[in-house]
Order: structure tokens, then C-alpha cells, then sequence
């Protein structure tokens, strides 16, 4: 027992969770639940420098990259998809790879965490370079795809960061840095979809979310570079520039619709009181941050 992965230990206080009825079901899960945030809550000096190593490699032109099987990596393409409609980032700038590929999305692909050889193909498909962030996912911090991943990337001059519930992971060994919330013994033994995973989805906003932030896409805690691609996000769009801007919601419609559709550069022209070409070399020339211009 002593051997065991911490993820894969027995939790003294859900052992008679198959006789509870379902509100207390929903009770004992919620206990455990409770203890993510205060396990989250000790990472955040590693955190906080994973922030600022991927915002610098943002505003180098470097990508990020987030690998891991099974739930790891289903929440890791999760956050990287969610990356373009919300901070308006080209396709490719944050990536997300699961051990199996796309099926692996809603299927189990037996052995698949066990390969290094879809590893190598992931990161191939990647093709890293210096400049790019590679984060391996993983509630165990053992499975060789996740370990392989870091292990080439290191090789390739790549900054690598690991997330893992275990404080015995073996792929702390290839992450230059290590986040180790430890969420303790799931509710159902061995279940780290659970407060692993909810661990893992926190941590990964903080790291998209905060990088996104420290280069500009966020202006007081408006997502500026939201994409205006359907009915919510352009009623989004509009209250965002109206409120910016001080302009009423017609108002707001009007130079969205004369900016493009880019909620940042009609926040200029209504602030500042120009066009779009004027707005747009405003922007250029304080880097995208608003809050040099307004």
C-alpha cells in the first residue's frame, strides 16, 4: 500500500459510499470537492511563473502546447480550444494533443497512455521549437506518452511544465516546472477524472486565462479579443464597447460594425473619437494593450 500512487489509494472517508442514499452521495462528493481549491491554492508561486514563462513565449512568437491521456488530455484540448473564440488567438498559438488522437475524445484507446510511440508522433505533428511551452497533464504523473513528451521536448530546447496530483510523479523529472496540487484519495478509488481533474481544469485557466492577460488580450476583466461569430458573442461584443467606451448600445453596434467585427479597436474609435485606421495604428503602436491608449 505504502508503493501506491496517491491517486490510487483508498479514501478512508467514502469507504461506505455504496450504502449512502443519493443526497448523500452528492454530500461526500462535494466534501472531497471542497478540498481542490485549497490544494490549488498552495501551487500558485509555480503557477504564477508558468504565467509569465507563457506570456513571455507568446510575445515571441512561441506556441503552447498541452499533451496528456485519457481525462488529462480531454481537458488539455478543452482549454486549447477554448483559446481562439475567447482571446481571438490565431489557430495553432495553443494546442491541445490526447494520447490516441481525436477518437480518444469519446473513446478509450486501449494502451494508448502507455505509448511512446504516439508520443513521438504527437510531437512531430507539433514540431516544437526553443520557443514554445510544452505542459504534460497528468493525475498519476507516470504514463510514458506524458513522460516521452517532456523528456523530447526538454531534448529540443523546449520550457516544459508539469501537472500532476502525485508528489511522486516521475515526470517532475523532465518539467522545468512543477505543479503539484495535492487533491488527496478520490472519492471512488482510482477515479482521477475527478478532483484530479477538476484540479487539472483550474489550473489550466489560471494558465491560459493569466498569459492572455499579461499580453493585452483583457482589458479590465473584459475579454476584448472576443470573436463576434454568433448571436451571445455579438450582443457580448456590443455591451463590451458600450460600456468602454461610454457609448449607448446602438452607438456600440455601429462601430463594431465599422471596426470589423474587433470589439478592441471599436473600444478605440469610441473612446478616442476616430476611425478604424486611426484606431488600429493606436493599437499597433502600444503593442494591443488598451490600457495604454485609454
Amino acid at each position: 500500500m505504502t508503493n501506491l500512487a496517491l491517486t490510487e489509494r483508498r479514501n478512508p472517508d467514502t469507504i461506505n459510499i455504496d450504502l449512502m442514499d443519493s443526497y448523500q452521495i452528492a454530500q461526500a462528493i462535494n466534501n472531497e470537492d471542497k478540498k481542490v481549491a485549497l490544494a490549488v491554492e498552495t501551487q500558485l508561486e509555480p503557477i504564477g511563473k508558468a504565467i509569465e514563462i507563457i506570456a513571455q513565449a507568446f510575445l515571441k512568437g512561441g506556441r503552447l502546447a498541452y499533451f496528456g491521456a485519457g481525462t488529462s488530455g480531454r481537458l488539455g484540448v478543452l482549454d486549447a480550444s477554448e483559446c481562439w473564440p475567447t482571446f481571438g488567438v490565431e489557430h495553432g498559438m495553443v494546442c491541445g494533443y490526447i494520447a490516441g488522437g481525436d477518437k480518444a475524445l469519446r473513446f478509450s484507446i486501449e494502451n494508448s497512455e502507455d505509448s511512446a510511440e504516439l508520443a513521438l508522433q504527437d510531437l512531430q505533428n507539433f514540431n516544437p521549437t526553443p520557443k514554445d511551452i510544452i505542459v504534460g497533464i497528468s493525475a498519476g504523473g507516470g504514463p510514458r506518452y506524458v513522460l516521452t513528451i517532456l523528456e523530447q521536448a526538454q531534448k529540443k530546447g523546449c520550457t516544459t511544465i508539469g501537472i500532476s496530483s502525485n508528489p511522486e510523479a516521475k515526470l517532475q523529472q523532465f518539467a522545468d516546472i512543477f505543479i503539484n496540487p495535492i487533491v488527496g484519495e478520490e472519492a471512488v478509488t482510482g477515479s482521477s477524472r475527478m478532483k484530479s481533474g477538476t484540479a487539472q481544469k483550474m489550473i489550466l485557466n489560471m494558465l491560459s486565462t493569466g498569459a492572455m492577460i499579461r499580453i493585452g488580450k483583457v482589458y479590465q476583466n473584459y475579454m476584448i479579443d472576443v470573436r463576434t461569430v454568433n448571436a451571445k458573442l455579438i450582443d457580448r461584443g456590443r455591451r463590451f464597447v458600450s460600456e468602454i467606451a461610454g457609448v449607448s448600445y446602438d452607438e456600440a453596434a455601429e462601430l463594431l460594425q465599422s471596426a470589423g467585427n474587433n470589439v478592441k479597436t471599436a473600444c478605440v474609435m469610441g473612446s478616442k473619437k476616430c476611425g478604424k485606421i486611426a484606431a488600429e495604428k493606436l493599437l499597433k503602436a502600444n503593442n494591443g494593450i488598451l490600457r495604454k491608449i485609454i
